[in-house]
């Protein structure tokens, strides 16, 4: 991946902008620390509090927020000047809107556009290694000091003094502190009266229990999280630094108050300085930690802090309020950085809609596409039929919707559409290609009085129990027209049947077979072809697996088959990822689901929420002459298109294919090609021990 591409990727920008958000609340709270600094160290404290807990809190998650607690009845901003200048302060790291005549989305079917897999190291492998590697550092350096630490109190050993944690006593030379977050005692070295005088031992117990009163060991222990995390923001170290001197500037101010000489007081610190060595974690409050000669000068000239006046309580609940409400207002009013981005500034690309036209066929069919915006100019497309609503009652979704200016493009898995957005954004003209031909297509954005009404699909039945092994209960079986088209498969909640389709094509579908894994097959086995329906026993709807296991018996009975699998070695072609990685685009489909496989035009296959091993299949059945075997180790289901120029050597499951002569220098390469292209996979011929099937015997079927 490269660098630029990098940084293109949704998680990458999510990163950066949260990075430029939290970098902006510290500069913010710098400047509430110069404006407090006559005021008590513990607002300032809180202040930079505030700003290490703004990295664990991104904006976008109280954005989320405002939406969800959004009336439906409050529309998006329209304006969109307002709207990105709006974001841009929040959003800066995002790319500028994208110019119109450049604009390409390629959208899988998903909410938000899924990652590409990639082979190989690439750049966001590295830069997760590298967090990883420094995250493990401060991880193993954390916790060999927090041992010591631990070894030190296990071998202290108890003593009483005026002060209201356990007191511990330890012949290790590091200065007096507090340990532990949720049950904290003070460890105090043995011979510390051999250094201070009773009143200045008195100063710093008042100190410790400040510490403990604040709960500074936990706030500590919290930024350390941050700290882990993004370790890489020099910022998150200023602020241990900040948080260290205004803690330990808050305990003086206490001690100060509660009536302790201050120049004892500062001796007692200078003491624990030259004898004692600092506390190794910031999470162990002890006395050292800030800078000593201001924080000397501080004691001795007895600075006191000044009480919050009006103005800056007004200050501080101004910048609190706004660092709440302002995303969660984002949210409220439909603004995100997705939605400067895709602002359309012209009517002709705002394509969010439901669109409906009729495609004069034979007969006529109302087509119905509902368009929608995803965030970050993408756009998702969902293909309706609506007078053939049974072949995909839930529409089918769009392998890609490109805009590139006022051109719209849908790639189906069966076909693609084509068609220009008129200047008002009401109409779309355009064509729709299946296969070599292609017909007039025009769109029109649909209102709520004119929008046609998709017919509800049929309510799903309970799928039928995984160990169930049902068989046709009825089925009716006769020959093909010589005119139909084929052939064809339909699996309706519990009715199967075929249309135009030979007894080698119900084969190899039961049996996930290609046809030179069938041997011994009479020629009618290929020639003729039939229509079959048929319906299962049992209760619910059946799986895949159910359904091939029913053909089975089907073809048994019907077709007297019998069969037996034999290995032999074949000529294959092996399919794996190629060398720079797949670019294969994950599908948010269902897992479970059903894939979406089609050709177009001869050298055009689309795929929804398909497996390597059903694009193994769909090749190895329908294009080329022998099996395709999976060894790509890809798992999962993915979306996408495939184009090339097909030869004379391909498609003869459907009678072969005779490319017309071409010079066109545009026309796509050979499959070969086009699969390692488009697809970062390789087609390979090999030889490889497969299973075949013989067949035994075989008849024409019996009467219904």
């Amino acid at each position: 991946m490269m660098f630029t591409e990098f940084w293109k990727e949704s998680w990458s920008l999510a990163v950066a902008n949260h990075l430029w958000q939290s970098t902006l609340v510290m500069i913010v709270a710098w400047l509430l620390s110069l404006v407090l600094k006559g005021n008590r160290a513990g607002i300032r404290y809180w202040v930079w509090m505030a700003a290490s807990l703004k990295l664990l809190v991104p904006f976008s998650l109280l954005a989320a927020l405002g939406r969800w607690l959004r009336p439906e009845s409050v529309a998006p901003i329209r304006n969109p000047q307002i709207t990105t200048a709006i974001v841009k302060m929040a959003y800066p790291l995002l790319p500028s809107t994208p110019n119109p005549e450049s604009f390409t989305t390629v959208f899988p079917d998903s909410a938000a556009v899924a990652p590409a897999l990639h082979h190989g190291i690439s750049l966001a492998e590295i830069f997760v290694a590298v967090w990883l590697c420094g995250l493990l550092f401060l991880l193993l350096r954390w916790s060999r000091d927090w041992w010591t630490i631990r070894a030190i109190r296990r071998s202290a050993s108890r003593a009483s003094l005026p002060i209201d944690v356990p007191v511990f006593l330890t012949s290790r030379t590091i200065e007096p502190g507090i340990v532990g977050i949720f049950r904290p005692v003070l460890l105090l070295p043995e011979k510390i009266t051999d250094h201070l005088t009773p009143a200045q031992l008195h100063s710093i117990l008042a100190h410790e229990s400040c510490h403990v009163r604040r709960r500074d060991n936990f706030t500590a222990a919290i930024h350390m999280a941050v700290e882990a995390i993004f370790w890489f923001h020099p910022g998150v170290w200023w602020i241990e630094r900040r948080l260290i001197e205004e803690r330990e500037r808050a305990c003086d101010e206490a001690v100060l108050e509660l009536g302790n000489e201050a120049e004892v007081y500062a001796e007692s610190i200078l003491n624990v300085c030259k004898f004692y060595s600092e506390s190794p974690l910031a999470c162990l409050s002890g006395v050292t930690g800030s800078e000593l000669k201001q924080r000397i000068l501080r004691i001795m000239t007895k600075q006191m802090a000044r009480k919050l006046d009006l103005s800056r309580k007004l200050l501080l609940s101004a910048a609190g309020i706004a660092a709440i409400s302002v995303p969660v207002v984002f949210g409220l009013l439909h603004i995100t950085e997705a939605g400067a981005q895709s602002a359309p500034t012209n009517p002709a690309q705002n394509i969010a809609a439901t669109w409906q036209g009729v495609l004069h066929a034979t007969p006529d069919m109302r087509i119905v596409v509902k368009i929608t915006n995803v965030g970050g100019g993408t756009w998702r497309a969902v293909y309706y039929n609506i007078d053939n609503i049974r072949e995909a009652p839930n529409g089918t979704p769009a392998i890609s919707t490109t805009l590139n200016g006022s051109v719209l493009k849908l790639e189906l898995p069966f076909g693609t559409y084509d068609g220009t957005v008129s200047a008002d954004g009401d109409s779309i003209a355009g064509k729709w290609r299946q296969g070599p031909n292609s017909l007039a297509l025009n769109l029109a954005r649909a209102t709520s009085e004119t929008e046609w009404t998709i017919p509800p699909p049929p309510p799903r039945l309970a799928p039928m129990v995984a160990d169930a092994n049902p068989t046709f209960e009825v089925a009716s079986i006769k020959l093909s027209r010589p005119d139909e088209h084929g052939p064809r498969f339909r699996f309706e909640q519990r009715r199967f049947s075929v249309i135009h389709t030979s007894l080698s094509d119900l084969v190899k579908f039961s049996y996930g077979i290609q046809q030179r894994q069938i041997v011994g097959a009479p020629d009618w086995f290929n020639s003729e072809s039939y229509d079959i329906a048929a319906e299962p026993d049992g209760e619910g709807e059946p799986s895949i697996k159910q359904w091939q296991s029913m053909v089975k018996r089907l073809m048994a009975d019907r077709f007297q088959l019998k069969s037996h699998y034999e290995t032999r070695e074949l000529p294959v072609y092996v399919l794996t990822v190629a060398k720079n990685g797949s670019k294969l685009t994950r599908s948010q489909g269902d897992p479970g689901g059903p894939p979406g496989l089609g050709f177009g035009a001869p050298g055009s296959f689309g795929a929804t929420n398909a497996t390597m091993s059903d694009f193994a299949q769909a090749m190895g059945q329908a294009v080329l002459d022998r099996p395709v075997v999976d060894k790509t180790g890809l798992t999962g289901r993915f979306d996408f298109r495939l184009t090339w120029t097909p030869d004379e050597s391909q498609f003869g499951a459907v009678g072969g294919y005779r490319p017309p002569p071409t010079e066109n220098p545009d026309a796509p390469p050979d499959l070969f090609a086009a699969v390692q292209e488009e697809l970062g996979l390789k087609l390979e011929p090999a030889k490889a021990s497969v299973a075949v099937l013989v067949i035994d015997r075989v008849e024409k079927p019996s009467a219904n």
